[in-house]
């Protein structure tokens, strides 16, 4: 294999594409009104770099422990590992360099803002290597456990630009990040169903029904919380408008069309995937983030 073919093998490993999950980072620097804060938007790229770092290095731990089911897999039996395109002593390798990147980049930020952050992602670091040797394999723990990882990115944008992170946020990118996971696995069941493979080795603790009213249940629980969030009187007045509510209109757009491509269609195998080629998703996003940002910045 050449040198360019190798290189662009370990970047595919790193799975580059996956960053944009990290845009949570940003989150408390939007919702804060400083996104124009130039002081404080280079350090929430800091930290979004950082994350993007140690992320990497998980995706080389989870491809190193999953090589054997991802060539059972119909799409994943591509991956670099799995196909026999870069060994696991470099996908190890890289896992540690990323992180030593991932810490190493955050010193660029003020001393205290700097341990807060390195302290989150060696807690992200640590929680997700018990995940891939250990937690993916317990049902509903497994689902939790990346949903705290998206919480965990919202709090390193908070740390990182010393900006507080209130319940709300936290809670609602707990819900989010659930229902997005939850959708993931009933991918898993229909290909478990259908050809009698387990794409995950907890695969057969869920079944359609539970995740269909699973995902039924976080995504009514989200929505109620979002639309509670948009009339609380401590939103109301720190934003100085009551008309935050019309931003559930594209909450609730993106949630139903989620569900409709999770059951009508079956494919919320990749949520990146879905963000990054459904219009009507998109859509849901830029309207959301236009009308939030009319509200917070004019």
């Amino acid at each position: 294999m050449s040198v360019a073919m190798r290189l662009k093998s370990i970047i595919t490993l790193c799975r580059p594409k996956q960053w944009v999950k990290n845009l949570f980072v940003m989150l408390p620097l939007f919702f804060s009104g400083n996104i124009f804060n130039f002081g404080m938007l280079a350090y929430a790229a800091v930290a979004f770099v950082s994350f993007c770092l140690v992320s990497s290095g998980i995706y080389c731990l989870n491809d190193y422990v999953d090589a054997d089911a991802d060539r059972q897999h119909p799409k994943k039996r591509f991956r670099p590992i799995a196909s026999g395109e870069v060994g696991k002593v470099a996908a190890v390798t890289m896992m540690a360099v990323l992180f030593v990147g991932a810490v190493g980049i955050l010193a660029i930020l003020p001393l205290m803002q700097f341990v807060y952050s390195a302290t989150i992602i060696c807690v992200y670091y640590l929680m997700n290597i018990a995940y891939c040797l250990r937690l993916k394999r317990i049902a509903l723990v497994d689902v939790f456990v990346i949903s705290f990882g998206f919480v965990l990115r919202v709090a390193i944008g908070g740390t990182a630009t010393g900006i507080y992170v209130s319940h709300w946020i936290i809670l609602m990118t707990f819900l989010l990040a659930l229902f997005l996971a939850l959708a993931k696995r009933r991918d898993d069941i229909i290909i478990f169903n259908t050809t009698g493979k387990k794409m995950r080795n907890n695969i057969d603790r869920y079944n359609l029904d539970f995740v269909n009213q699973s995902t039924t249940l976080v995504a009514t629980v989200m929505l109620v919380c979002y639309i509670m969030y948009t009339v609380s009187p401590e939103v109301v007045e720190r934003f100085g408008t009551n008309l935050i509510y019309i931003t559930s209109i594209f909450v609730l757009g993106g949630i139903l069309r989620y569900i409709q491509l999770a059951v009508v269609f079956a494919s919320t195998g990749s949520p990146t995937r879905v963000l990054l080629h459904d219009r009507f998703v998109q859509a849901c996003i830029v309207g959301w983030l236009l009308t939030f940002g009319v509200i917070i910045y004019f």
